[in-house]
């Protein structure tokens, strides 16, 4: 995306974050408008005291900018966008709240509308929060996403009366995608393609998105769940702030670890939102203490893809796989398309897909319930 097209996303940021940021509330659902331009209300892009615009990330499938407390998204130009105003509204729903962080309005849209289209694909607008820090995984809050996750699936899909249903979870497409795109960056020229295609094989024709999806696994998924997929809102400085002042009243400290990225909400089978950590696990990338406390969260909360003790393997293997074998071909791609061997993660996911092309067919699973 061009600088110009950046500068629109923060502009559009800066225009509307002093109103229309909701007052902030004891859900952590809203962000303040004074702290996002404090005393420039009426100011313009040029005149703004806040720092600089921050672009947080800029890829084919999405340009994010952050100017204050406001974050921009500009979405993928092939966006469905039905699809996108059904997540929009399921983010936005009460049933979420302290699940999913919330859109803003756009001003620019219709009605209270929490899209718009800037340069011919659809922008969003997101209070900020403070992601987790990479420089410290032992404070990651595995236990929180496990419990976020329950929750989000405990919600009854038919309880949300959207105005558009919310299409299918979208990790077999995904997976699927991940392989197309392999094949068309290494043309079958790099030596691990072919045990990573050997794994593929290996899966249902369900799981490569080659035949419907088992019955009977209907959940609200979040689609693509790993840790930079939660955020701290109110922001982490806020969050002390508020810890403060709950110790002087006796309230409760604001400043919760929320969902982000609504992209590939869906209906679907809930195990897939469980399916990438179950992968790093398989693979020797997550270490066992931290999948128990993940995974013991996410039974404590209630969480519906597997039983509640015992053996959850029966019904995260086949999706665990899958996110294994879509991790290496994407590895594989982007290592050919940057001319650059892969590195120790990359080699040990398709090192993973070779275990998995060499399983017997007794030890394989058809399905996931």
């Amino acid at each position: 995306m061009t600088v110009s097209v950046a500068q629109a996303l923060s502009a559009v940021a800066h225009d509307v974050a002093p109103r229309t940021a909701p007052p902030r509330t004891r859900t952590g659902t809203g962000t303040d408008p004074s702290s996002t331009h404090p005393g420039t209300r009426g100011a313009t892009p040029a005149s703004c005291a806040c720092p600089r615009p921050d672009i947080l990330a800029d890829r084919p499938d999405g340009t994010v900018v952050r100017h204050g407390d406001v974050v921009a998204k500009s979405h993928a130009p092939d966006t469905d966008p039905a699809a996108l105003t059904a997540r929009l509204a399921a983010a936005a729903h009460p049933l979420l709240a302290g699940i999913l962080l919330p859109p803003l309005p756009v001003p620019a849209a219709k009605g209270d509308a929490h899209s718009t289209v800037l340069h011919g694909r659809p922008l969003t607008l997101w209070p900020y929060g403070t992601p987790v820090d990479p420089a410290e995984p032992e404070a990651a809050p595995w236990e929180e996403a496990g419990t976020l996750l329950a929750r989000l699936h405990g919600v009854a899909p038919g309880a949300l009366r959207l105005p558009a249903p919310l299409p299918p979870m979208r990790g077999p497409a995904k997976a699927a995608r991940a392989i197309a795109r392999m094949r068309a960056a290494l043309a079958g020229h790099h030596p691990a393609a072919a045990t990573v295609l050997r794994a593929w094989g290996r899966l249902p024709a369900w799981a490569r998105d080659e035949a419907p999806q088992p019955p009977g696994r209907a959940a609200l998924c979040h689609g693509d769940l790993h840790l930079g997929q939660l955020v701290r809102h109110p922001p982490e400085a806020d969050a002390h702030a508020d810890a403060a002042r709950a110790v002087r009243t006796g309230a409760a400290a604001e400043g919760r670890w929320l969902l982000i990225d609504v992209d590939d909400m869906g209906i679907g089978d809930p195990a897939w939102d469980l399916a990438r950590p179950a992968a790093w696990y398989a693979a020797g990338l997550l270490a066992p203490d931290i999948w128990d406390r993940f995974l013991g969260a996410y039974r404590a909360a209630g969480g519906t893809a597997v039983p509640p003790d015992g053996d959850p393997w029966p019904q995260l293997d086949v999706p665990a796989r899958a996110l294994t074998v879509q991790t290496a071909a994407l590895a594989l791609a982007k290592s050919a398309a940057g001319n650059r061997p892969l590195d120790e993660v990359e080699e040990m996911m398709t090192e993973t897909c070779a275990r998995i092309a060499s399983l017997p067919p007794e030890l394989e699973s058809d399905a996931t319930s």
